[in-house]
């Protein structure tokens, strides 16, 4: 592979297969001196990519990032089930250290916020740019508000 293509692969998030290879081998070091280096190490490999992991956060099985790590922050507080699809700038942030659990298949869209101590169901779809702070059940889609216009100007912008 040339430099060229390895560049465009790493900026594409293609070549993220070392830093979860990294993350399921912290889950298992026994000793706290490993942990936090391991820690460090995939906290320097994801700020790179643009996002962050909480050290703690559990996630189940595969996590497919089309994007890679692109603004994507789950925090450390998090549960993720497997085979969920993360895209973009997407925050699964916490609330007073209580974190989102989402369930299996889920798929959170573009710029997707999902925040506060929630249950998201398994097989849920949360919409591109979609706030959500409360319980969602399974089989079930999240869109965000209609837009609307909260001033209007006379004149152009």
């Amino acid at each position: 592979m040339s430099g060229k293509d390895w560049l465009r692969d790493a900026y594409y998030g293609r070549g993220m297969g070392m830093y979860w290879r990294l993350f399921r081998y912290r889950e298992r070091v026994k000793s706290r001196l490993g942990f936090h280096l391991l820690t460090v190490v995939l906290n320097r490999m994801a700020r790179r990519r643009g996002g962050y992991i909480g050290p703690t956060a559990v996630i189940g099985g595969v996590l497919s990032l089309p994007h890679g790590l692109a603004g994507v922050y789950i925090s450390r507080y998090a549960r993720i089930g497997p085979g969920c699809r993360i895209y973009q700038n997407v925050t699964v942030g916490e609330v007073d250290g209580r974190a989102p659990q989402i369930g299996a298949n889920c798929l959170l869209g573009a710029g997707a916020v999902v925040v506060g101590d929630i249950r998201v169901g398994d097989n849920v779809r949360i919409g591109a740019g979609a706030v959500v702070s409360q319980d969602v059940p399974d089989n079930s889609t999240v869109v965000a508000q209609r837009p609307r216009v909260l001033v209007r100007g006379s004149g152009p912008c």
